[in-house]
């Protein structure tokens, strides 16, 4: 059985197994005690076991006292811009990301739309697990109010932004293939899209949760809507995850360009409209440091966890960041990763480039990165991740976040998932060869090293 994690990330499971209705509710209880009656916001993506975990989270916020405003099924940049809109006290998104549909899960937000801070995050879970809570007698029981303008917010707040040029890219009317995964990209790209003045070719855009293949938007789970570019001649094609945070991108020719170069694209058109500083987590391609570089401007990793990268950002002031899985962070909206601000900026920048998305990929700095992993359960990971930096300790390498060991030209990153039992290995270089050649030789390094363990 699938174990439950409980992370910076929120908590998720197989549902049935791991994430059982006792599970969810000792920690939206201990959320609800931490929110102390205020108001929360709830929504989440198209899982089929989605409404009822919505109905016992919203039942158990109100138990806590708290106001509850539901936006039904949402993308998670969705619950997050509704908990500034509303100025709530915090928000959940029920939603297991990019896992199998099997699965589902928790994100717990605070008042400034973003995860919870580690700290805070260590001390709900803990509440949860000695089971405190803040039930409310009969008079205090909270409430439940629907909210149904929560994706029109998000796509006009989109539209509103400042780089964007909006009757310019309606006139030039771009062909544009995006694959919803049966999530709820379904119910705000396409609409956006519209309102962009493309011309969208929606596949899996039914919001059903019964994802139309492996919903994590990686090459290889990517087969029809390469096609889909292909036979209808497009200029872009998009793909995003069950919950809408994350954006991969295939070019004009069907290439999967790779989840790592939305964020690289990005980072180059913001700065070259506004320099400032860049912050993303150490597993990102070395692609976005080169482009700050060139900008001269400030340049941050931070540990993997959309909450580093957005606390590092507040702190640095920085204009752009994100994470290398597709994951664009733009404060100027909100501080969270957004999908659909990803794809307005890219078509934006497509638009004034002038040619197509596979030059405009080619005009970036080329890397290939190569993302790997091993099943660790029954396994301490930290216990191998210390064998391992004792083993490598003559080269450069860095324990903020895991191990990552680092040379002129490449480097190879390993950490345990903050969301699946399984230890990460990423490795980047010149060349694929070279990428996958090193991070096969650590993976093999690792598996003779847990044996020993």
């Amino acid at each position: 059985m699938a174990a439950l994690m409980v992370s910076i990330s929120g908590i998720r499971g197989v549902v049935g197994e791991s994430l059982t209705p006792a599970v969810i509710e000792k920690y939206v209880l201990a959320f609800g005690k931490y929110l102390n009656g205020g108001t929360v916001i709830v929504g989440g993506d198209s899982r089929t076991s989605g409404a009822f975990i919505r109905d016992l989270v919203k039942g158990h916020l109100q138990a806590s006292g708290c106001r509850v405003i539901d936006i039904g099924i949402a993308t998670t940049p969705t619950v997050e811009m509704e908990i500034l809109h509303h100025r709530a006290a915090g928000g959940i998104a029920v939603t297991a990301s990019h896992n199998p549909p099997q699965w589902n899960g928790l994100k717990f937000m605070n008042s400034d739309g973003r995860f919870l801070a580690p700290d805070i995050a260590t001390q709900v879970y803990s509440d949860g697990d000695r089971g405190l809570h803040n039930l409310q007698t009969w008079e205090n029981i909270g409430s439940v109010q629907a909210d149904e303008k929560a994706h029109r917010r998000h796509i006009e707040a989109i539209l509103g932004l400042s780089y964007l040029d909006v009757e310019a890219l309606k006139k030039r009317r771009f062909k544009v293939v995006v694959d919803c995964v049966n999530g709820a990209g379904g119910l705000i790209i396409p609409e956006l899209l519209n309102e962009l003045g493309c011309e969208a070719i929606v596949l899996n855009g039914e919001a059903n949760g019964r994802f139309a293949h492996t919903p994590e938007p990686l090459p290889e789970n990517l087969g029809e809507l390469i096609a889909g570019v292909q036979e209808t001649g497009a200029d872009i094609g998009f793909a995003v995850d069950p919950d809408v945070d994350r954006c991969a991108i295939i070019d004009n020719t069907g290439t999967p360009i790779g989840e790592e170069y939305t964020l690289a694209a990005t980072v180059k058109f913001i700065l070259s409209k506004q320099l400032g500083a860049v912050v993303v987590n150490m597993s990102t391609s070395r692609a976005s440091e080169d482009i700050a570089k060139y900008y001269n401007c400030p340049f941050y990793r931070t540990k993997v966890g959309e909450i580093n990268v957005a606390e590092k950002m507040k702190t640095a002031e920085a204009i752009i960041g994100g994470e290398g899985n597709g994951g664009v962070i733009l404060p100027e909206l909100h501080l969270g990763r957004d999908a659909p601000v990803a794809v307005a900026l890219l078509l934006q920048q497509l638009l004034e480039y002038g040619d197509g998305m596979h030059d405009l990929w080619q005009s970036l700095p080329q890397y290939k990165i190569v993302k790997d992993k091993i099943s660790i359960e029954g396994i301490d990971p930290d216990k191998v991740i210390d064998a391992m930096a004792d083993r490598h300790s003559d080269k450069m390498i860095n324990l903020l976040d895991g191990l990552k060991i680092d040379t002129e030209q490449t480097w190879v990153h390993m950490r345990k998932s903050n969301t699946e039992p399984i230890l990460r290995i990423m490795a980047e270089a010149p060349t694929e060869e070279e990428a996958k050649n090193l991070a096969e030789s650590y993976k093999q390094e690792i598996q003779e090293l847990a044996k020993k363990l």
